[in-house]
């Protein structure tokens, strides 16, 4: 049987942990430094078995040998900025725990794909790939999916269809920097652009990008973690299920788009490999110059984390 593990036993990563539980196809670990919680909650959700139907290991641990031989392992660990906290201090944090975390996911889990969940999601994607040298296939991000789906549902909200029915791709880092490509989203078959009118799609991308936020708003002090939990579970699923699934993730560019050595939302196959190939699409004029600026905030991120590394 598979083994997927999760790092990190928070709000992100135990929501993770179940739904990949409930798939039933893979051994789940999850790991996190609190003493007891993910033992806890793995407990949890054993009691839970009998009544969903599961059957697989679960593990709860704060011992990293635990993640030994993992097919996949899901980074969710981190802070959350705290009152008084600049955001350099945050990064530096989460840094580390990522630094942290490579350093045991090669020693005990050399040949995983590893999904990093973790904000900044970019900067800790590049602190993952390089801190664990893997080849830049079995190292990705989690963003596009959870903004994709986002993007979907507003949509379906909009036209009053099954959310199932809307396919959408959302490029870029994630945060307000993100590239809703309408051009791309289809409902049933039908272009987007035929159904709503341009400044009802531009509403619908302005709210994309700020999903996250308003969900932090309406909960003050926490953010999401149902959904991208979800998307986590999603792309676990297509690696291990080898599904070659077509999906925006957060991948190392090596000149496709354009760009160099920086993670991007970009559509890719997921499979067994990982990231098993790239999908370059003809963006228009506007979508370019939104996908330039997103890179911007990117290097930005990338600036940070060279100045963390040089104190």
């Amino acid at each position: 049987m598979h083994k997927v593990s999760v790092i990190g036993a928070g709000n992100v990563g135990a929501t993770a942990a179940y739904y990949l539980v409930a798939k039933n196809f893979a051994e789940v670990v999850m790991m996190d430094v609190v003493q007891g919680m993910p033992q806890g909650k793995a407990l949890d959700f054993l009691h839970a078995s009998p009544s969903r139907g599961y059957d697989v290991k679960i593990i709860g641990t704060n011992d990293y040998a635990a993640i030994a031989d993992s097919d996949v392992v899901v980074h969710t660990a981190g802070i959350v900025r705290k009152p008084g906290m600049d955001r350099m201090d945050l990064l530096r944090t989460n840094v580390g725990i990522a630094k942290i975390a490579a350093g045991n996911i090669v020693k005990y889990a050399p040949k995983a794909v590893v999904i990093v969940v973790s904000n900044p999601l970019e900067v800790i994607a590049m602190v993952m790939a390089r801190a664990t040298g893997f080849p830049r296939e079995r190292v990705v991000g989690m963003a596009g999916i959870l903004d994709s789906t986002r993007f979907c549902f507003f949509v379906a909200e909009k036209l009053g269809v099954l959310p199932s029915d809307v396919s959408a791709l959302v490029l870029g880092g994630h945060g307000d920097s993100m590239v809703p490509a309408s051009k791309y989203t289809t409902v049933a078959g039908f272009p987007l652009e035929e159904l709503l009118s341009d400044e009802e799609i531009k509403q619908l991308c302005d709210r994309t990008r700020k999903g996250g936020a308003e969900i932090i708003n309406y909960l003050k002090t926490g953010s999401a973690f149902y959904a991208p939990a979800a998307s986590a579970a999603e792309m676990v699923e297509a690696v291990l299920k080898d599904k070659k699934r077509v999906a925006p993730v957060s991948a190392l560019l090596q000149g496709e788009y354009g760009y160099r050595d920086l993670y991007l939302g970009v559509p890719v196959l997921l499979g067994a490999g990982g990231v098993e190939q790239i999908y370059e699409l003809p963006l228009s004029e506007d979508e370019t110059a939104a996908l330039d600026k997103s890179v911007e905030a990117g290097k930005k991120g990338l600036a940070d984390l060279a100045e963390i590394e040089a104190s």
